[in-house]
């Protein structure tokens, strides 16, 4: 909350991994002078760029921008310590006059952060982590995902199921009933934050040709040498953050276990089905102000927006 008891602002740029939030956030927050907050659960490991999509610092254009390359490689991070942070730094820009600009395809993260899910501060249950650890020993991460679709469908569908790290945290949730939010509440628009939402949106046959594309250029930009070198340097095949997608497929081909192409299509394969994921997680979100850029200049997108933006902020100020 800001002084006087007024809720923080942020515009908050949605939708599915290759639909063009990154460009659109950098235009936005140039325009509005502001810096951006990454809602990116990925982003936030050093040396992994490529595969993430991570833009270098000279496409940043000089934007600040937060959650990026903030942690190792085998550092766990989860949803509570994204909802700490983000709303930290939405705090603190709003008190420097900024609305904050967070862009990212992580549903749960942003979910969490905007609708003011309330977490156990005790901390994780040991016992029950060290249970369900065993169970992937003994039943695998398979078995451990059909647990999570059963107790929490949503979370399911934004977590991958070989992202162990993930699965558990989200059954940790489901188990312990830390998650205290009225979902009626937040249906209604009633966020924590006086949050703009946007989704962006391509026909799906547009946005699983873009994501094509995206991995051939990842390929060629040296996807195969990043993760080669990250193996090298130590990141075993186990760590968080070599379970995402782009990392794993290539893990697999550097250890013998497929070839290339077969890999590359797997790639795309997993990254098409983790778009389609995304979306069926933010079609939830009612609150979502969805444009479809297709066919659209970045100056059509960047107008459109800012007409829903100048319209939001003017509505709440009545």
């Amino acid at each position: 909350m800001t002084e006087g008891g007024s809720r923080d602002k942020v515009l908050v740029i949605v939708g599915p991994t290759a639909v063009g939030k990154t460009d659109l956030s950098l235009d936005v927050a140039e325009r509005l002078g502001t810096e951006i907050i990454s809602g990116d659960s990925m982003l936030v490991y050093r040396g992994f760029d490529i595969g993430t999509a991570k833009p270098s610092p000279a496409e940043r254009r000089g934007i600040v921008h937060h959650l990026i390359d903030i942690l190792e490689p085998l550092e766990p991070y989860d949803v509570t310590l994204f909802q700490q942070q983000a709303g930290e730094l939405i705090h603190r820009l709003n008190g420097e006059g900024k609305i904050p600009v967070i862009a990212g395809g992580t549903g749960l993260y942003l979910k969490a952060l905007l609708e003011g899910y309330a977490f156990n501060a005790q901390g994780h249950d040991s016992d029950f982590r060290e249970r369900l650890r065993r169970l992937v020993e003994e039943r695998g991460s398979e078995y451990l995902y059909g647990l999570l679709r059963e107790k929490d469908p949503r979370a399911a569908a934004e977590i991958h199921p070989n992202n162990v790290v993930r699965v558990i945290r989200a059954l940790e949730v489901a188990e312990e009933g830390r998650e205290s939010i009225s979902r009626e509440r937040a249906a209604a628009g009633a966020l924590v934050y006086d949050a703009l939402v946007v989704g962006l949106t391509r026909p799906r046959e547009v946005l699983y040709e873009r994501i094509n594309r995206r991995v051939d250029l990842m390929v060629e930009a040296g996807l195969l040498e990043e993760v080669e070198r990250l193996l090298a340097s130590g990141v075993p095949r186990e760590a968080p953050a070599m379970k995402g997608i782009g990392y794993k497929e290539i893990a697999a081909y550097l250890a013998g276990e497929t070839t290339q192409e077969e890999a590359i299509d797997t790639l795309k394969k997993n990254t098409r089905h983790f778009a389609k994921r995304q979306l069926t997680w933010f079609r939830r979100m009612d609150y979502i102000h969805w444009i479809d850029v297709e066919g659209k200049t970045e100056t059509e997108i960047l107008n459109a927006l800012f007409l829903e933006l100048e319209g939001f902020f003017e509505e709440k100020a009545k």
